[in-house]
């Protein structure tokens, strides 16, 4: 009998898993939010689960004067500390990374204080032994990025572009790399001065703009699931498959973080980015291996095949919203108007719903429905595959109850896993059908903690791997499919804000998107 071998396509990625190097890492923004929350704690399991490089240490840089090398270390022991994403506190662990760990602060702008940089990783180069390689995380906001990468070059500490997977690190040059955070410009054309600005001065090989939903193990699952499953990817398509919604929903408001929030909103916070990054891994197609290149290339091409939405289609396409007074888990919600230090009369979208139509061969016909919102009935991210309904029913004098048709549920948080949903005889004598699940969880069958987003990502640029880090025409693609309708939403403010309670699931407008289409959202 005749076999059939398919191409894994992650073998080359596992089969030539790089060597992590040794670096020094620089956090611009050390004294952040983000810094404490996420980035501390990433540093610190890398270390507990000797991952770093024994070349390693750590400077932080911010504008605040009142910290210094004591207090940088007190702060990684308070995030260490207080962190969810801890998985086990070593005392051992802590205080070598402390010990590797400075401090300098100064004006991001102010030649003279990254001179003094300069000196300090001088210094500490031949001490720890990191080779001259350094890593520069940028966990600011984006306006500053150009600025320091372009401070960084003017001082002399951004070493040429290499061929990234030479032969031997020991053959290659010092490396010099720069981690970016999200949102990536706030529209297309900011975006693309960024991208100019950073690239004056940079190789694409040493940009690592981050998205941390593609480090989490459930998004890299999806693909997993898709390619390594010869079951799944033969009716991943528009011959079986209706629709496909994703939703990113959040139970929490804006956590005092008003300018940040008010300047961003739910479309360039979640929708551009996070949304798109789920969207394309779902629609792409599939890859002969995990390299940078391969993967990215059709996470772009399948970016670039959504089809545009026309400005005077933005209504039928797209719905914004924004919460009012409400209760989450029996307790009172205050509208976003009343949030402190926002304007009364706000027009900031905190919930976006979008319907994407992918216009190529696999999904001709197959719409795409996207919604993300702040203060939502509860905190989920999930996709949504819902399969056509069988052609024919044999079943004449059959009961059938609570059949919603066949569902693939992908589950990112907080309830990890799949469910597939499938039509079942209900036991008895008579004809009786009904919908029931199938459930895989990760954490009923690994049995252990995920590693954090931001220790996977991290790594991965120590490795000099980009698999999952955006590329600049990915950027860009995503922000030309969003540019129109924010374009369009600001020259025409909303009248009915706010036009959802807190601790439900968005406006009606958001319903009736798919009830034009005789569909409806998956009750979560």
């Amino acid at each position: 009998m005749a076999t059939t071998t398919i191409e894994n396509p992650f073998a080359q990625g596992v089969t030539q898993d790089r060597a992590t190097q040794p670096a020094q890492l620089v956090i611009f923004g050390a004294t952040g939010d983000l810094t404490k929350r996420k980035l501390l704690p990433a540093v610190y399991n890398l270390a507990q689960a000797q991952l770093l490089p024994p070349g390693f240490c750590m400077v932080g840089f911010s504008r605040d004067d009142s910290c210094n090398d004591e207090t940088f270390r007190k702060r990684l022991s308070d995030a260490v500390a207080t962190s969810g994403d801890v998985r086990e506190q070593d005392a051992a662990v802590l205080a070598d990374l402390s010990a590797r760990s400075y401090y300098l602060s100064g004006d991001f702008h102010d030649p003279q204080c990254y001179a003094q940089l300069k000196a300090k990783l001088a210094e500490l180069d031949p001490k720890y032994g990191t080779a001259g390689n350094r890593i520069f995380y940028i966990a600011t906001p984006a306006s500053l990025f150009g600025d320091i990468v372009q401070q960084l070059h003017d001082a002399g500490m951004i070493n040429p572009s290499s061929v990234v997977g030479q032969a031997s690190p020991a053959q290659s040059p010092p490396f010099t790399r720069i981690i970016v955070e999200k949102p990536f410009g706030r529209d297309l054309a900011s975006a693309k001065q960024l991208n100019t600005e950073m690239l004056r001065y940079l190789g694409e090989d040493q940009i690592y703009r981050i998205d941390h939903y593609l480090g989490k193990e459930t998004v890299q699952n999806i693909l997993v699931f898709r390619f390594a499953n010869g079951v799944f990817e033969p009716i991943w398509n528009r011959r079986y498959v209706d629709h496909v919604q994703i939703t990113v929903a959040e139970s929490l408001g804006i956590e005092g973080r008003a300018s940040f929030y008010e300047e961003t909103g739910v479309v360039r916070d979640v929708i551009q980015n996070h949304a798109l990054q789920l969207l394309s891994l779902v629609a792409m197609e599939p890859v002969t291996s995990f390299d940078a290149t391969d993967f990215r290339d059709e996470k772009v091409r399948v970016v670039k095949a959504v089809r545009p939405i026309a400005p005077q289609d933005v209504d039928k396409f797209a719905v914004r919203g924004q919460y009012g007074p409400g209760f989450i888990t029996g307790a009172d919600a205050v509208g976003y108007r009343q949030e402190p230090e926002i304007a009364p009369d706000s027009a900031t979208p905190t919930y976006a719903a979008f319907k994407f139509v992918v216009d190529n061969w696999r999904w001709a016909g197959v719409p795409f429905y996207v919604r993300s919102g702040k203060r939502l009935a509860k905190r989920v991210t999930e996709i949504v595959m819902q399969f056509k309904q069988a052609p024919h029913l044999p079943f004449r004098n059959a009961q059938i109850s609570e059949l919603e048709g066949n569902i693939l549920a992908l589950r990112i948080q907080p309830d990890e896993g799949i469910t597939l949903k499938f039509g079942a005889k209900v036991p008895g004598p008579s004809m009786r059908i009904r919908s029931v699940n199938m459930d895989f969880g990760y954490g009923a069958t690994f049995g252990r903690e995920d590693s954090s987003p931001y220790e996977r990502l991290i790594l991965d640029c120590m490795k000099g791997v980009q698999t999952l880090f955006d590329r600049s025409d990915g950027v860009e693609a995503a922000w030309a499919l969003i540019d129109p309708v924010l374009t369009a939403w600001a020259a025409k403010p909303p009248a009915n804000f706010p036009n959802y309670a807190a601790g439900s699931w968005g406006p009606p407008e958001a319903d009736k998107l798919l009830a034009d289409d005789g569909r409806e959202w998956r009750r979560l």
